[in-house]
């Protein structure tokens, strides 16, 4: 037991997603796989960094541990240290340089019932994931910035820009904070269907996945 607590804090872990604001890359009832080894080993059970091996890149989705939050946290690197990060009508701008977007079709977010919205594949760089953007109820920070991320800080969004408290809100996110790397699914299950498992979710990577239809 003290060998699974030790190796689940310092190696590879998996965190419950129990809210939207990573819809639809990541679904309410997820659970994905963290890897904790991605950007340093660390003294378990602690924040302190025994390795460095490598920094969060734009793109990458993150599992942080938030003292301004008070809790933890799933979000996408937006802004790494040196970059100018902007959104006008939530467009993203990075060093200055806009977004791109095309359309597409998802199915199964059951918060589109309440809160319709359209889905876009955001471009920018070597990064490309989908956003939701809500149709009726638009967040009050669509516009945002320009800000300049600091050395040691990282700027982070969540995929569902119209419902994320996240760097626009609460500010940078300190590089100790952050403890792993997520890029799969490891088991799916359905709250609004009886917590049924979403098989086809189960192993699936992130940034590649498809919704399922409900």
């Amino acid at each position: 037991m003290v060998g699974l607590v030790m190796f689940r804090s310092a190696f590879a872990d998996w965190s419950v997603v129990p809210t939207g604001s990573m819809q639809p890359t990541i679904q309410i009832g997820d659970r994905i796989f963290v890897d904790k080894a991605a950007y340093d080993i660390r003294v378990p059970l602690t924040h302190i960094s025994l390795w460095h091996i490598a920094d969060p890149q734009r793109g990458d989705i993150v599992v942080l541990d938030s003292h301004v939050a008070n809790e933890r946290l799933v979000k996408r690197v937006i802004g790494i240290p040196g970059d100018e990060i902007a959104l006008r009508g939530n467009v993203l701008y990075v060093n200055g340089i806009a977004a791109t977007y095309s359309s597409t079709i998802v199915q199964g977010i059951h918060d589109d019932i309440d809160d319709p919205a359209r889905y876009e594949v955001e471009r920018t760089g070597n990064m490309q994931h989908l956003v939701r953007l809500s149709l009726y109820h638009p967040g009050e920070m669509r516009d945002f910035g320009p800000v300049a991320v600091p050395t040691g800080q990282y700027l982070l969004m969540g995929d569902n820009r119209d419902n994320s408290m996240d760097s626009r809100y609460l500010g940078f996110f300190p590089r100790n904070e952050i403890v792993g790397r997520s890029r799969y699914v490891a088991l799916s299950l359905d709250p609004d269907n009886h917590y049924l498992p979403r098989e086809k979710r189960f192993g699936a990577p992130l940034d590649s996945v498809t919704p399922v239809p409900q």
